[in-house]
């Protein structure tokens, strides 16, 4: 997902501000307003379990942001 993709997910949250973050952390504020953790890129984010999550193909490169 592109970051101009990102920050409208971002929108559809209402979160404001999104211009002024990094593409990790525009994607981690999404995460935690979805309900879910905020673990994109973490160190174990090659042992994820979670497979549907929207943000996995991102995540799973060696250097997602």
């Amino acid at each position: 997902m592109n970051v101009t993709e990102i920050r409208e997910k971002g929108r559809k949250f209402g979160i404001r501000g999104m211009s002024k973050l990094r593409k990790g952390e525009m994607i981690r504020t999404i995460q935690t307003a979805e309900g879910n953790r905020n673990c994109f890129g973490a160190a174990w984010r090659f042992d994820c379990q979670q497979f549907d999550c929207c943000w996995r193909q991102d995540c799973l490169t060696d250097n997602p942001g």
